[in-house]
């Protein structure tokens, strides 16, 4: 999960203010993900998992990410008071766990990853849903490809 996490951020960082929905079952991986990627984007402290928080910030040097985790939400107009509509800057990309529970609060996808049970494993499939998501997915694909 690692390397392709290092390779998301190297995405992020060229193509900022994307929102990718992390789709999966319980215990995926979508966490592990997330913290690969703020990893990868510079963080050196300790990566906090969002899961009673709801939301957490990392300030890297090229980018702003943002980790939210949606689990434990029980309404999505419980996430008005979490102050999203503070992250929905240019240079701020977000990682969303469990995104139906935020569905009509949460800004819309430009990537969606699907974690997925495969021969005893996982795989992860990109689904790019908008113009930003398509320039992600393929500056990913390139990215991916030189470090496979």
């Amino acid at each position: 999960m690692a390397p392709f996490g290092q390779a998301l951020a190297t995405a992020l960082q060229n193509e900022a203010g994307a929102v990718l929905y992390l789709n999966g079952t319980l215990g995926m991986g979508k966490t592990t993900l997330s913290q690969a990627v703020i990893k990868g984007c510079g963080w050196s402290d300790r990566v906090k998992s969002p899961t009673y928080t709801l939301l957490e910030p990392y300030e890297c040097e090229k980018l702003l990410l943002v980790h939210i985790d949606l689990y434990r939400l029980a309404d999505p107009q419980e996430l008005e008071y979490l102050g999203l509509r503070d992250y929905l800057e240019p240079n701020t990309a977000w990682l969303v766990e469990w995104p139906e529970r935020g569905l009509g609060v949460l800004p819309s996808a430009d990537v969606i990853v699907h974690f997925e049970e495969a021969d005893g494993g996982r795989k992860l499939g990109i689904e790019a849903v908008s113009e930003k998501g398509y320039r992600l997915s393929q500056q990913l694909e390139s990215v991916w490809e030189t470090r496979q």
